[in-house]
């Protein structure tokens, strides 16, 4: 009796496993009989792709670098004297701004004063004697070359008189350009020479911005080109224009060097400052731009999809031109008004429904 109790639990526990095991699939395979029966063949109508697309339009193309420069000033110098000189009188304060010309620092000038005292005496001397030997040349009383005696020593008297003049002008260190002055580094009553520097003088109005582009935009470069900069204290962008580059490419980083002008009135730019600059090199009018993501190169160029007619996908080859950040210029391929995918392109098929949404 035990026995038969045993095979039968045996035969029960057997039987729910089976159980267990195969009614999952039955139920799975029910409902995909009802599914195919619901829906006939088996196949639903076929699903629309959700789409973004921008519609082409004409609209100006400024091809466009975005790189970085620095700040130069129009012009800087370093002041030094021509000559050594003990410093009698400094005429200018730290940080003022001059003109040119502008007097800044006098050294001492006793002796060539008096050199050139005395020098006045001596020529006015020469000049008596020159005037009475020509007169007396005129009526035979002295022969030519009494007179070319006197002629001489009053010449030389003259150049005397504007060699010390030139020195003495040396012992007056004037401003070279209209600037501002840096800080001092002199002293009145020290003793200079030529290798000591009095002063910085800068010139920052207009300023200069110096910047390098890659050697394959070297042939589009024009004399007078808009770039726009601007730096971390000053977000708003300030235009300049290109008035010089450099005749040869630098064959350390293959790039061009150039330099563009600008107004800096108020004196928000300082030499050596970092900049961000957009350097515009050429304007197309009436192009037809197109996002980036909507480009699907292929081994023959480049196609996008446009939405056809019954909203259905259309394939289309084209032909591009220019590329900025985020857009690509169309040359052939696409009309004023098409409609573009900009998103799903991957997923687009030719003849596939397409529920779009316009994002221009």
């Amino acid at each position: 009796m035990k026995k038969q109790t045993k095979v039968i639990l045996i035969l029960a526990i057997i039987i729910l496993v089976v159980v267990a095991f195969l009614y999952p699939r039955l139920d799975t395979r029910n409902t995909n009989e009802n599914a195919v029966t619901s829906t006939g063949s088996g196949r639903g109508p076929a699903q629309e792709l959700p789409v973004n697309v921008v519609k082409l339009k004409k609209e100006s193309l400024r091809n466009q670098l975005q790189v970085t420069g620095t700040i130069l000033p129009n012009e800087s110098v370093d002041i030094r004297p021509e000559v050594s000189g003990l410093v009698s009188k400094i005429s200018f304060k730290e940080g003022q701004y001059v003109t040119k010309g502008t007097p800044l620092v006098y050294l001492d000038d006793d002796e060539l004063q008096a050199q050139y005292q005395r020098l006045q005496y001596t020529q006015k001397l020469f000049e008596t004697q020159e005037n009475r030997q020509k007169q007396l040349l005129a009526r035979e009383a002295i022969s030519q070359e009494e007179y070319d005696i006197a002629l001489n020593q009053y010449n030389t008297t003259l150049s005397d008189l504007k060699l010390v003049e030139a020195q003495l002008a040396k012992r007056i260190i004037r401003a070279p350009f209209s600037g501002r002055i840096g800080l001092r580094m002199i002293s009145e009553g020290s003793v200079i020479s030529p290798s000591d520097m009095i002063a910085s003088i800068v010139n920052i109005d207009p300023i200069k911005i110096e910047f390098s582009i890659p050697e394959r935009y070297s042939n589009q470069v024009k004399m007078g080109a808009p770039i726009y900069f601007s730096n971390e204290s000053s977000k708003e962008e300030v235009q300049g224009e290109v008035y010089a580059y450099e005749p040869q490419i630098d064959a350390a980083t293959r790039t061009l060097k150039l330099r563009a002008l600008s107004s800096n009135k108020e004196g928000k730019f300082l030499p050596g400052m970092y900049v961000r600059i957009r350097f515009v090199l050429e304007v197309t009018e009436n192009a037809l731009m197109v996002p980036a993501e909507s480009i699907i190169p292929e081994l023959q160029g480049y196609k996008v999809y446009v939405v056809g007619p019954d909203n259905k996908a259309q394939e289309k080859t084209v032909e591009i031109g220019t590329r900025t950040e985020t857009q690509v210029q169309i040359l052939s391929g696409l009309e004023e008004g098409d409609l573009v995918l900009a998103t799903g392109v991957l997923q687009a098929r030719p003849g596939m429904p397409l529920k779009y949404t316009q994002i221009n």
